[in-house]
């Protein structure tokens, strides 16, 4: 039964690729040609199933693995499952979901932030640094934001660019939710450059660090 059903589901994915889509979603480095809200509602309809989910992941294919981190269960993997997992996870979608839908959510993500933080591989590594960012957001406690600043003061600038935009995030979050470090975290980005010139839409937000933290700063002093 659960094989049929794996195998239903991928034909429904297989009936939802569109070549436009995934033209774009390769421009951003995702091997796949299912539209994302397509996707949400196949999600909707199926509910949580923690084994359809891990069988889901287990065919490789990065839209069956976007859809099982949607109907998976956040709270039932172990910590080495996570971290075989995000060393799986090479597309950025599937990787960013991993991180924010699922490893967040688990028990084991602060042993998981440290250990990734600290890892050779900077994708992993970058992952470490997003659950980081969530802790200076939610979690400061027992952090120690200055030598946060220090190390990326330090690697930033020719940090890869996975890497390098997890601990520009991180720098914009400590500027922005704590005032003490505010002035150091714009001159740090100010200093470094990095995302200067990152093209932004308009209406958006520059990721470029200074801009960022200025820029939420005032919202929030003018709620």
């Amino acid at each position: 039964m659960a094989e049929t059903t794996v195998a239903a589901v991928m034909d429904e994915l297989a009936g939802l690729e569109d070549p436009k889509a995934r033209a774009i979603n390769e421009r951003h480095g995702d091997d796949h040609g299912v539209n994302l809200s397509k996707l949400r509602s196949v999600a909707k309809r199926l509910k949580t199933q923690q084994e359809l989910a891990q069988q889901l992941w287990g065919t490789g294919d990065t839209a069956a693995r976007l859809l099982a981190l949607l109907i998976c269960r956040p709270k039932a993997f172990e910590r080495d499952e996570l971290d075989a997992m995000l060393r799986e996870a090479r597309t950025p979608k599937v990787h960013d979901w991993l991180v924010n839908y699922v490893v967040k959510k688990n028990s084991h993500a602060e042993e998981l932030r440290v250990a990734w933080t600290a890892d050779a591989d900077p994708v992993v590594a970058s992952a470490g640094w997003a659950l980081t960012t969530e802790r200076v957001a939610k979690k400061p406690e027992g952090l120690d934001l200055s030598e946060l600043l220090d190390v990326i003061e330090a690697e930033m600038k020719d940090a890869p660019d996975r890497l390098q935009w997890a601990m520009n995030h991180c720098l914009a979050q400590i500027g922005i939710d704590h005032a003490q470090y505010r002035a150091r975290a714009i001159d740090i980005g100010e200093r470094l450059r990095v995302l200067q010139d990152y093209p932004t839409p308009p209406n958006c937000t520059s990721p470029f660090a200074p801009v960022w933290i200025s820029e939420m700063v005032r919202r929030r002093i003018e709620k």
